[in-house]
């Protein structure tokens, strides 16, 4: 799949390695709920908006060598008030994992039905697997890599947890255990080289702590 991500073929070694910028999406009512949001393509609430912009205040300055956004307006949207509108392109691998006939749902009204249900493990009927996000989150990786620049990202809380571990060489599974907060920002990188990917931030949102809340 051609997304427009035009990289050097070869990485130019120095002593600053690039980085990946992961910016996910700000509030949405769903989010606030604690419904499964997949492909429903819902809106930012007023306050995610504002936090979108304070995220992009946080971001300010900084250069990409690409921007890259989901196409659900969620993230559209939050790279649109964070400043990178023009620039990024869209990328249906960065979609959220589609969650089938629990599009909408509370964990724990699935629970209701199916007591031992999880996500990571099983799915979601009509949906994706695991398995089927992990391949889209190493696709994107695999385009990424060749950047000799910093990429930015902005994209939703499932998708980037299983980026994020899929980076560090991690079974897919263990983005589980990775909380990831709306217009919150992560980064990976590199050590010593790029045989040594890492994670350098994660799940930080000091941006929004002089928001006040919308009544």
């Amino acid at each position: 799949m051609d997304v427009g991500l035009e990289c050097d073929s070869e990485m130019k070694m120095s002593e600053v390695f690039p980085k990946l910028y992961l910016a996910r999406h700000g509030e949405t009512a769903w989010s606030i709920s604690g419904q499964h949001t997949g492909r429903a393509d819902i809106p930012l609430t007023d306050q995610g908006e504002r936090n979108a912009r304070s995220l992009g205040a946080r971001l300010k300055g900084l250069s990409f060598a690409k921007v890259l956004t989901s196409p659900l307006q969620r993230a559209k949207r939050t790279c649109e008030l964070a400043g990178f509108g023009a620039v990024a392109t869209v990328d249906p691998d960065l979609m959220e994992w589609n969650y089938g006939q629990y599009e909408g749902k509370r964990t724990v009204e699935i629970h209701q039905k199916r007591p031992d249900w999880d996500l990571f493990r099983d799915g979601c009927p009509a949906g994706e697997t695991l398995v089927a996000v992990s391949a889209r989150a190493d696709r994107v990786i695999g385009r990424i890599r060749p950047c000799a620049g910093d990429v930015l990202i902005f994209a939703h809380r499932d998708f980037l947890r299983i980026l994020a571990v899929r980076w560090v060489g991690l079974s897919a599974i263990e983005a589980q255990h990775f909380l990831l907060t709306t217009a919150s920002l992560s980064i990976l990188g590199y050590d010593h080289g790029l045989d040594q990917p890492v994670i350098c931030l994660w799940n930080d949102d000091r941006h929004l702590a002089d928001i006040d809340p919308i009544p």
